[in-house]
C-alpha cells in the first residue's frame, strides 16, 4: 500500500489555492483534503502536547469508509532536548495519540530529528531511550545529517523495529542525500523542497522574507517539476516491494505547493489520473496534466469526501 499526502494542513496561504474562498458553511478543511489525498502528517504534535479529546476529533472527521490514515511527528522534546526526563513526556504522548492508534487510523509516528544529530554513541543512547519509552507506536526516524546513511544505522534501526525516513532536501554540505531504505514494515519519505538560499538561514532571516512575501514559509516554497519527481517515483516502488505501507509526505506546504506534488505523484504511481481543488490546477498548471477539478462544494454544504 502506497499512500501520498501534505505535512500539515492548517496554512492560511492555502485560501483560494488548496481550500475554497470562501468557503462554504460548516466547511472542514480536514475532511476536505481526505476526500483526494491518501495521508497527513500532524504537524501541531510537535510544537505542544495535545489533548486526547483533539486527536479523537480528527478521528471523527475523516470520513468512516475511507482507508485515509495520519501520521504525527512526535514532541520535539524528545528530538531536540537531550536532559529532560522523557517518562512524563512519553506518558503525555501516548495518552494524546491514542484515540488515532486505538481507531487504526494511526500510520505512522515520526521522529525528526534536527541537522546537528549526528550519528555518534551518544546519540544512538538517546535514540533507543525514546524508543523504549513508546512502546507500541509505528516509529520512523527522520535524520537531516548524511552521517546516518550506513549500513550500521539500518542494522541498528532494524534491530530496535523503527522505520528509516528517506528525505528529499537542498543539496548542501553534509546533508542527508536521496536515499531508499526499509528498516522496519513501514517504509518513509518525506520531500522538503530545495530551497537551498533558505535552508540554513536564521530563523530572524527567514521571517524577514516572509514578511516580504505575505504569508507561509520561504525555507518550504519550492515545486518540484515531473522531472525533479520521477527518480522519487522509481525510489518509492523499490520502497514498495519491501515495505508493507509506504507513505510518501510532501512537506513543500508554501501556497499549496505540497499538495500539488502529492496529487503529481499520486497520479504517477497510480497510472490514473486524480481529482484536484479547481484553485490549485490554476495555481500550478503542471497540475492539469495530472488531475481534473473536483466539483465545487454547494454552499452550506460540508466536503465528506472518499479516496478514490
Amino acid at each position: 500500500m502506497i499512500r501520498v499526502g501534505v505535512a500539515g494542513w492548517d496554512y492560511p496561504d492555502w485560501a483560494g489555492v488548496v481550500y475554497p474562498s470562501p468557503h462554504p458553511r460548516r466547511f472542514d478543511r480536514l475532511s476536505y483534503l481526505a476526500g483526494f489525498l491518501d495521508a497527513v502528517e500532524i504537524n501541531v504534535t510537535f510544537y505542544r502536547p495535545i489533548d486526547p479529546k483533539t486527536s479523537l476529533s480528527w478521528v471523527t472527521r475523516v470520513p468512516s469508509d475511507s482507508s485515509f490514515l495520519f501520521t504525527a511527528k512526535l514532541y520535539q522534546a524528545f528530538t531536540h532536548a537531550r536532559s529532560i526526563d522523557l517518562d512524563p513526556e512519553a506518558r503525555t504522548f501516548l495518552a494524546a495519540v491514542e484515540p488515532l492508534l486505538r481507531s487504526g487510523r494511526l500510520g505512522a509516528v515520526l521522529m525528526q530529528f534536527p541537522h546537528a544529530f549526528h550519528d555518534r554513541p551518544d546519540s544512538r543512547t538517546h535514540l533507543s531511550r525514546v524508543v523504549q519509552r513508546l512502546p507500541g507506536l509505528p516509529l520512523v526516524a527522520e535524520f537531516r545529517h548524511r552521517s546516518w546513511d550506513n549500513a550500521g544505522t539500518l542494522a541498528f534501526l532494524k534491530d530496535l523495529g523503527v522505520g528509516f525516513c528517506n528525505i528529499d532536501q537542498p543539496a548542501l554540505g553534509p546533508t542527508l542525500p536521496p536515499t531508499a531504505h526499509v528498516t522496519s514494515r513501514i517504509a518513509y519519505v518525506r520531500l522538503h523542497g530545495r530551497n537551498a538560499a533558505n535552508w540554513f538561514a536564521r530563523e530572524g532571516a527567514r521571517r524577514e522574507t516572509l514578511a516580504a512575501r505575505g504569508t507561509g514559509s520561504a525555507r518550504y516554497d519550492y515545486l518540484y517539476s515531473m522531472e525533479e519527481l520521477l527518480p522519487w517515483v522509481e525510489r518509492v516502488r523499490r520502497l514498495a516491494g519491501s515495505a508493507e505501507e509506504v507513505f510518501v509526505i510532501a512537506n513543500n506546504h508554501y501556497r499549496g505547493k505540497g499538495p500539488a506534488n502529492a496529487l503529481m505523484l499520486k497520479k504517477t504511481l497510480s497510472g490514473h489520473r486524480v481529482q484536484a481543488p479547481a484553485g490549485l490546477i490554476a495555481a500550478y498548471p503542471e497540475l492539469a496534466e495530472a488531475a481534473d477539478p473536483l466539483k465545487p462544494i454547494a454552499r452550506g454544504a460540508s466536503r465528506q469526501g472518499r479516496l478514490f
